[in-house]
């Protein structure tokens, strides 16, 4: 690892404290100026849901007297959590990266850029793929005798875990990456375990969507080709790892 001198732990916790800071800073800022267009940011987030409620005739309600600001305050946090995700990859990155190699260290800018990048392609394939089917099949559910009426506290707190679970679970190659390089975890053995990821994949799929084929393909089969990118940047970062410990060892 690097040749730095090992910090005391009470040195470590107060940059962890000085990250932290910096990351919930970034986030009330984005807060704030996501909470200046709260309508509009609660309509673009809620959008899946509001589509298909309202392509059924029907509209979202609200049944306490502070539930629809409280869900206006909760998209404004939820959307300047997204709008600052690039500053807490960036904290995450400078808080870790003194423990690593010099030429991983230059990583920084690559890895929040790919990062940041895989994370919002987990909410825009939710967002444009995924949502629209669940919620088209949880309206279709309706019958006779049984009328949707679904709350905007209810339908947020809904969304705002599946944003969380798309961005998160798109972040599959860099936590192999990382397995990789920490030697937790070598490519060969997440090689062999190819199989049994791809079931779990559909399982999350399974769970994640509608119980439908389609949905759950079209859940498992991103994450399928994450997994694959994350087997090969594995194998790339411990060769080239492995080719500059060479001349150093000689």
């Amino acid at each position: 690892m690097s040749e730095d001198v090992p910090l005391p732990i009470t040195e470590h916790l107060t940059e962890l404290r000085r990250r932290l800071m910096w990351v919930l800073g970034a986030w009330a800022g984005c807060f704030l100026v996501a909470f200046t267009y709260k309508e509009r940011v609660f309509e673009i987030l809620m959008g899946p849901a509001v589509e298909a409620v309202v392509g059924a005739g029907r509209n979202l309600t609200v049944i306490a007297p502070a539930e629809l600001f409280m869900s206006y305050l909760k998209a404004s946090l939820l959307a300047g959590f997204l709008i600052s995700v690039p500053m807490t990859l960036y904290q995450i990155w400078a808080f870790i990266s003194p423990g690593l190699y010099a030429n991983e260290k230059r990583m920084a800018v690559p890895f929040v850029v790919v990062t940041t990048l895989l994370f919002l392609a987990g909410n825009l394939f939710g967002y444009f793929i995924a949502f629209p089917f669940v919620f088209d099949f949880f309206i279709q559910l309706e019958s006779n005798y049984v009328e949707t009426q679904w709350t905007t506290q209810a339908v947020f707190s809904f969304m705002s875990r599946l944003y969380l679970a798309f961005g998160t679970s798109f972040e599959l190659p860099i936590v192999m990456f990382f397995l990789a390089i920490a030697g937790i975890v070598s490519p060969e053995q997440m090689a062999r375990a190819r199989p049994y990821a791809v079931v779990g994949m559909f399982v999350a799929g399974a769970l994640l969507t509608p119980p439908d084929v389609i949905s759950q393909i079209a859940m498992a089969a991103p994450l399928i080709v994450l997994y694959e990118l994350g087997l090969i940047a594995s194998r790339i970062s411990l060769r080239r790892r492995a080719h500059e410990q060479k001349p150093a060892e000689a």
